[in-house]
């Protein structure tokens, strides 16, 4: 009689259960279909009432993207006219054109870059030419994304171009044929001082594991001392990807990442699944802020797994995964669907999306809520703010003449003076301006209007600003004029101050101009002290086993407090 009570009530509380889980369930379903009811009539009523014409597209996607904007960045809706430009972004860069970048001065179209190998590069095109007409379609005032549009085709297909060049009298007929572009995910690898095998990623793509293990097989073939794997500036992309990049340097069957979500089934282990190419090698991975996704996983887990030393700056701190769906009429949704955490447990994402301030801002994990976790062999690596190096290096930052003469292109029109005045220039690793030719530069800007104020004349704008409030600038004025013509005799000495950085960039841009982006990398390549602390630390073999071991200041990676006073030893960007 006691075993059938016992039945009787286990069935009662199952049945009871059952009747909650079904009675929330039913009450998830109503609400949706309850708000989908508010959302539809709301749309009706504004199709059929409201003063002005409507595009009901647009009102949608506007709804849907407010309503996604309260989650996180990454959760979005693609519709059907914007899959082509989805995929280009996160799956595959490649497309039919002519293989050249553009963009729009003064209403008018200018080429940037032109990669090496592809139709516009064998047609002689440069950057700095002027497109003025394609197929005969005229461009002026058309914006970037009409004339790539007019550029982009199909493969095998014929592109007529009419360009304007500086030192040409006459527009230049150019006939092409249209070709497959892909951009690789790759952008550059070879050696580099010190006998270091290089490789930079730019993004994790479609095959980005099979580029990474194609330069790695190709750079072994020189016995290098050690492998660079630059993740500088990488945003990320599929993390299946960066699974295949880890395994090339860890042994068979070891935890790379894993995925945890609301969705059970979305929680998934990765782990290496064959044998590594090159396990025993030193090896740096180099990091900056823009370092995201995808490169913190690969960055994280050699961290975790102390297989290599990381080198740079603090990583940016996105440790979300996203997975695509499909939706009605040929759309995508992306939706954030777990946190991933590499193999010593730790999640690095830096901003807390779950608990918005009540205006919709989002701040940063607190340094009293970030955790300790240990890496392979003990060391201490800490969540909830991106990935810290191993060896912290402030990031160089340009001075504010740099980035005006850049971004107002007085840099890039001179390199395209440059190079028309110029055929042909040294091998790039050794290509460096003369301090006459930088003298021609100084000169070939006394008459361009490059205007600028930098951070001490912000200051002593406010500081008059809040003494004419006060009334008492009268008081203080003889020591604000001494004080700012000081500042501006210091300013008109700025292209002399700031030559070497200046000149840095010149250089890149003038040997892009005949070795394309190979030129530029390599070019560079003498300016960057990370770069050079990535050889001379694996050179030191000793230094190797000493951060790696976890000896001494390498025992604990970025402690809370600690690793933000030296961020704020950071120089700050004006601009």
């Amino acid at each position: 009689m006691l075993t059938k009570s016992y039945k009787k009530l286990a069935l009662a509380t199952g049945i009871f259960a059952f009747a909650i889980v079904l009675w929330s369930f039913n009450d998830d379903l109503f609400q949706i279909s309850k708000n989908l009811d508010v959302f539809a009539s709301v749309y009706k009523e504004i199709n059929l009432n409201y003063v002005d014409e409507i595009n009901p597209s647009k009102l949608v996607k506007t709804g849907v993207d407010a309503m996604l904007e309260g989650l996180d960045p990454y959760t979005e809706f693609v519709p059907e006219s914007e899959i082509e430009d989805y995929k280009l972004k996160y799956v595959s860069t490649q497309y039919g054109g002519i293989g050249a970048s553009i963009f729009s001065r003064n209403k008018k179209v200018i080429i940037s870059e032109v990669s090496e190998g592809f139709p516009a590069q064998k047609a002689d095109i440069h950057p700095g030419d002027e497109l003025v007409k394609i197929n005969d379609i005229v461009l002026e005032g058309k914006t970037s994304d009409q004339v790539s549009a007019l550029l982009k085709g199909s493969k095998g297909a014929p592109i007529k171009l009419l360009i304007k060049r500086d030192n040409v009298s006459e527009p230049i007929e150019k006939d092409l044929i249209r070709d497959e572009i892909k951009q690789p995910n790759v952008s550059y690898f070879g050696m580099v001082e010190g006998n270091m095998g290089y490789i930079k990623l730019d993004k994790f793509l479609e095959n980005s594991g099979d580029e990474v293990t194609n330069a790695l097989v190709t750079l072994k073939k020189n016995n290098p001392s050690g492998i660079i794997l630059d993740l500088r500036s990488n945003g990320g992309g599929i993390l299946q990807e960066a699974v295949k990049i880890v395994n090339l340097f860890v042994a068979k069957d070891v935890e790379v990442v894993s995925q945890k979500g609301k969705v059970k089934d979305k929680n998934y282990t990765y782990r290496t699944y064959n044998a590594p190419i090159e396990p025993n090698l030193p090896l740096v991975v180099l990091v900056n802020n823009h370092s995201a996704s995808a490169s913190e996983i690969v960055a994280g887990s050699l961290q975790d797994l102390d297989r290599a030393v990381i080198i740079g700056q603090r990583s940016y701190g996105k440790g979300l995964v996203q997975q695509t769906f499909n939706g009605a009429y040929n759309s995508l949704i992306k939706i954030t669907i777990a946190k991933y955490y590499t193999p010593s447990g730790r999640c690095i994402q830096a901003l807390d999306y779950t608990h918005r301030n009540a205006d919709g801002s989002v701040d940063k994990v607190a340094d009293s809520l970030m955790h300790e976790y240990k890496t392979k062999d003990g060391r201490s690596v800490y969540d909830g703010s991106g990935i810290y190096p191993d060896v912290f290096m402030p990031q160089e930052r340009f001075a504010n003449i740099t980035q005006v003469l850049v971004g107002k292109l007085l840099v890039f029109d001179y390199a395209t003076q440059y190079r028309n005045a110029h055929p042909k220039i040294s091998d790039p690793k050794n290509f460096a301006l003369s301090d006459a030719e930088y003298a021609d530069f100084v000169k070939y800007l006394s008459n361009k209007d490059y205007k600028y104020n930098n951070r001490s004349e912000k200051v002593l704008a406010e500081l008059k600003t809040e003494a004419d409030k006060d009334k008492e600038f009268a008081d203080i004025k003889p020591e604000y004029d001494a004080l700012k013509a000081k500042l501006a005799t210091a300013k008109s000495n700025d292209l002399q101050q700031h030559k070497d950085e200046i000149k840095q960039v010149l250089e890149n841009e003038i040997a892009s101009r005949y070795y394309y982006e190979k030129g530029r990398f390599e070019c560079n390549f003498k300016y960057d002290k990370e770069l050079a602390q990535a050889a001379k630390v694996m050179n030191d073999k000793n230094e190797v086993a000493t951060i790696l071991k976890g000896e001494g200041a390498y025992k604990v990676i970025g402690k809370p407090g600690v690793a933000m006073a030296a961020a704020k030893t950071e120089p700050k960007n004006d601009n």
